[in-house]
């Protein structure tokens, strides 16, 4: 399995097993806050230089009145994907979770612990549950003022912080995260900069106790240090991820319109057939996509979050085992096209649809049989006779010894990305 590690043993569901990770293929990511109710941008605070009384009026108005961590989970199943991860505190410092260290709380302020609520929901719904805490806190009084902080260039910079009381602080709470909601499958930290780094988080102590409270947990990278998994933000790798001549487990997270947090007048959202085929790249070549909502500020998903969502889940339905414990294939793709691999079942996805017939190398006598995904209708194929001849009026050229052959309906199927199933011989 591409990034396997010696802490991944047994099958993807028994105890301390990460094997999932690669198994589920597809999460979802949810980043809601205080920010929220702003609409523009979960860095609000900081690009406006916000003082912590601008700020609170967020506070004064916080009602997640429409958050529905059910309906939420119900979603990201429906979606196709099989985990979850939610900002429990971001870089505003506000919690949603109830904690002993901070009265700046969801639970506080609405006497809700909507990470108590996402947790069961999810879990409920059968997906793994991750948990994503922001290593930057603007509301914490120790916290130092830095490039990043909204009271950069003010009086603030002067004051004294203490960033030991700060850690202390950072991993008390992280620790209430993994003792008080059960089992946490992923712990996403975020983020080190030039200005502060493992020194300033404690970060192998941090990655120590997350281990010790939750065996099996995967903690990214963003300590750091190396993590159990990378995560490449806003862009998609176009080859298997290596670190030291070794293929690394990798998740690409992206955004719906380029915004985390709910970003009312923004439009620039990608179309779900784009969304689609970025999730088959990472799968083939041996990495996940987490793909981000920012509900509203009352916590519910906005209509052109939600429609996309349900396109990608009515392609994600028929096409499953295309991604889903699947991953990079040792055959090379023709063009316009991308394979993953199950098994002895190779999936062929069609970026762009081809006139009649499509050449692929190399599968000349490996394939059993095949057909499209999404109807399991039978695709015709055939291996040149070895003969070789030029193009004439009425038949094409020859192709390379060792080439199959499909012979494809004219008109596209109706899906946002065609998928063909081949059975290998043999198991190869």
């Amino acid at each position: 399995m591409t990034g396997a590690s010696p802490d991944s043993p047994g099958s993807p569901d028994s105890p301390g097993s990460t094997g999932w990770f690669e198994v589920a293929r597809f999460g979802l990511f949810v980043h809601f806050g205080l920010y929220s109710l702003a609409a523009r941008h979960e860095w609000v605070r900081s690009r406006e230089a916000m003082s912590l009384e601008e700020y609170g009026r967020y506070l004064e108005h916080f009602d997640p009145d429409l958050f529905d961590a059910r309906q939420l989970a119900r979603t990201a199943r429906e979606s196709g994907m099989r985990y979850a991860v939610l900002t429990a505190k971001h870089h505003d410092g506000f919690c949603l979770f109830g904690s002993e260290l901070s009265d700046y709380t969801s639970v506080r302020a609405t006497g809700r612990d909507l990470v108590r609520e996402f947790v069961e929901a999810m879990r409920a719904e059968g997906l793994r549950v991750g948990l994503y805490y922001s290593l930057l806190d603007w509301h914490h009084p120790d916290f130092t003022v830095d490039e990043h902080h909204p009271l950069r260039g003010t009086e603030a910079e002067r004051e004294p912080r203490d960033m030991a009381r700060y850690r202390a602080y950072m991993a008390g709470q992280v620790r209430e995260l993994l003792t008080g909601y059960g089992r946490i499958d992923l712990l996403f930290f975020d983020f080190t900069y030039p200005e502060k780094g493992p020194e300033e988080w404690g970060a192998e102590q941090l990655r120590s106790m997350a281990k010790e409270l939750q065996p099996g947990i995967l903690v990214n990278d963003r300590l750091g240090i190396p993590g159990d998994y990378v995560t490449p933000e806003q862009y998609q790798p176009d080859r298997p991820l290596e670190r030291g001549g070794e293929q690394v487990r990798w998740e690409a997270c992206h955004t719906l319109n380029g915004s985390w947090g709910y970003d009312r007048d923004n439009h620039d959202y990608k179309d779900p057939a784009l969304l689609v085929r970025m999730l088959v790249q990472s799968v083939a070549c041996g990495g996940n996509l987490l793909l981000n909502v920012g509900p509203t500020g009352r916590g519910a998903l906005d209509p052109r979050a939600l429609a996309t969502l349900r396109a990608i889940g009515a392609w994600t339905e028929p096409h499953a085992r295309s991604v889903h414990g699947a991953g990079p294939s040792p055959f090379q793709a023709p063009v316009n096209a991308l394979y993953t691999q199950s098994g002895n079942r190779l999936y062929l996805h069609l970026m762009a649809w081809p006139l009649k017939h499509l050449h692929l190398p190399g599968l000349a006598g490996r394939v059993r049989y095949a057909q499209l995904l999404h109807d399991g209708s039978e695709i015709r194929f055939h291996e040149m006779d070895g003969a070789r001849h030029e193009h004439n009026n009425l038949a094409p050229p020859d192709q390379p010894r060792g080439t199959l052959t499909l012979t494809l309906p004219i008109t596209r199927p109706d899906v946002l990305l065609p998928v063909i199933e081949l059975e290998l011989d043999g198991g190869r």
